[in-house]
């Protein structure tokens, strides 16, 4: 071990800023057209339902639930440029295929499942990138450094809708290039965005990013990733076994956490939709912007939640947020007796599809009564009546619907960071590829079974019994939290190496 030099640090910086960056760059891959793929879907295959959307959504999940322990085990013993530009190499092509899924005659949700399955496969370097800002900072700089990992993660999450919002200007119909087949419009336009910034990406890695290590106490060491190295044998600092009880813990809830924002990201097309009559194209508008306010909300949210754990640690702060994200979900319990407007269509002439209202417009103030200027009665609006519960279910009202956002914007956020924070510091100095995979993989099986939960609850029973259950599961998290609470310690401070 040796004193850091001041251009090892400075190196060492860079390439976390990297990481960052190619953090965001996934996160961005998932949510960027995550508004848009329930229309996207029914324009180029009409045979897909409410419930293959949640598959199609899942998918990403599933790739990168398989990939995450590979590239983490990748990453202990390789450099780690290896599997951070391969991955991202998958994401690139895999976007590009997304962009062209319209053109096979048949078949073409499975192309766009396919799409989003290897998008979510180039997904798990996120586990190579947090074993590495592990392995590269000490004990006082790694909650920092885990803090905006998992700012930037959750950062891209929530805006990549914006960019989404921003694309909806090009329109449906858009532009078509003939020579290459390729349509740009408001749906493939954000993939092929994702795509340009995959390939700076992988300019950045190769031009920026080293392979450093120190030590708890930011002593430079030579790192097991290097090449031409020997895998050397970890400082005494490492000695001692890691509480499992504890990493599982976190894994379970990390896993709840996840789950709670694949949901709330998958139901808020479909349920917007229905309740408020909104078009295909509405819906993504509109919850576009919102999800860019909530974008706004979160980054002030990281801010203060770094400066607020110093003061009160961050098991406090975890607790604090699973609570936030329980009344947000709370809030959108349907309540009274307005039922959403009913969509059907007649079969005599096959003529034009209209929405049946059960009352009166909504008040002045909500966006249903907004006169947009476009033909949109040519698309059937409203709730179909193939989903039973339409006729007796009150409307999740605008205003419920628009505070929920506000407090799951503001609990999501704040539980990713700390979750990830805790995880890391209880792991301490050994490598982590591994662990992070699994913890990565945990997150992912969230996003799988999330979506699939939502579109089949939603689909059948309606959202009384989606968000009753939700806060179900948030409640049994808030009690594994008081369980395992005084075990969510860092390794050196449980060795007594150093004080909490």
């Amino acid at each position: 071990d040796v004193v850091e030099t001041q251009e090892h640090y400075k190196s060492r910086w860079r390439s976390i800023w990297i990481m960052y960056l190619t953090m965001f760059l996934s996160s961005v891959g998932f949510s960027i057209v995550i508004m848009s793929v329930w229309p996207y879907l029914q324009k180029i295959d009409p045979t897909a339902d409410a419930s293959f959307l949640g598959w199609i959504i899942a998918s990403y999940s599933i790739g990168q639930m398989v990939a995450s322990p590979l590239f983490g085990l990748w990453s202990n013993y390789r450099p780690r440029r290896e599997p951070l530009v391969i991955s991202t190499a998958v994401s690139v092509a895999a976007n590009c295929l997304y962009a062209y899924v319209h053109v096979p005659h048949s078949h073409n949700k499975y192309y766009m499942l396919t799409a989003r399955a290897l998008v979510g496969f180039g997904a798990g370097n996120v586990a190579v990138v947090r074993s590495y800002i592990a392995g590269a900072t000490s004990l006082t700089e790694r909650t920092s450094a885990m803090a905006n990992t998992s700012a930037c993660q959750a950062v891209g999450f929530i805006l990549g809708p914006v960019f989404q919002t921003c694309f909806t200007l090009i329109g449906e119909e858009g532009v078509t290039w003939e020579l290459i087949r390729l349509q740009l419009n408001m749906y493939t336009a954000p993939v092929l965005f994702g795509a340009l910034l995959g390939v700076i990406n992988i300019i950045l890695i190769f031009a920026i990013f080293r392979e450093h290590r120190v030590d708890d106490m930011g002593r430079q060491c030579n790192s097991i990733n290097s090449e031409g190295e020997e895998n050397d044998a970890l400082d005494q600092d490492t000695e001692g076994n890691v509480d499992h009880i504890a990493v599982v813990a976190l894994n379970v809830l990390f896993f709840v956490i996840l789950f709670v924002f694949a949901v709330f990201e998958t139901i808020a097309t479909p349920l917007t939709m229905d309740m408020y009559s909104w078009t295909r194209k509405e819906a993504v508008f509109y919850n576009g912007i919102i999800l860019s306010v909530i974008g706004i909300e979160s980054v002030i949210v990281f801010m203060v939640v770094k400066t607020l754990s110093k003061r009160t640690g961050e098991r406090a702060i975890l607790h604090g947020g699973l609570l936030i994200v329980l009344v947000g979900f709370f809030i959108l319990l349907p309540w009274g007796k307005k039922l959403p407007n009913i969509q059907w269509q007649e079969i005599k002439n096959n003529s034009v599809p209209r929405t049946v209202p059960t009352e009166m417009l909504m008040p002045f103030w909500s966006l249903q009564g907004v006169q947009l200027p476009s033909n949109h009665t040519a698309e059937p609006v409203g709730c179909p009546l193939a989903q039973s519960w339409c006729l007796n279910t009150p409307t999740v009202h605008l205003a419920q619907y628009l505070s929920s956002d506000v407090l799951i914007g503001l609990g999501y956020p704040v539980c990713n960071v700390m979750s990830y924070t805790l995880y890391s510091k209880i792991l301490g100095p050994k490598p982590q590829g591994v662990y992070m995979g699994w913890l990565t993989a945990s997150g992912s099986g969230a996003r799988i079974l999330g979506p699939v939960f939502v579109s089949q609850i939603y689909t059948h029973l309606g959202p009384r019994w989606a968000f009753s259950l939700i806060c179900g599961v948030v409640v049994v998290s808030l009690l594994l939290l008081e369980i395992v609470y005084k075990r969510l310690i860092a390794f050196s401070v449980r060795y007594g190496r150093m004080q909490e």
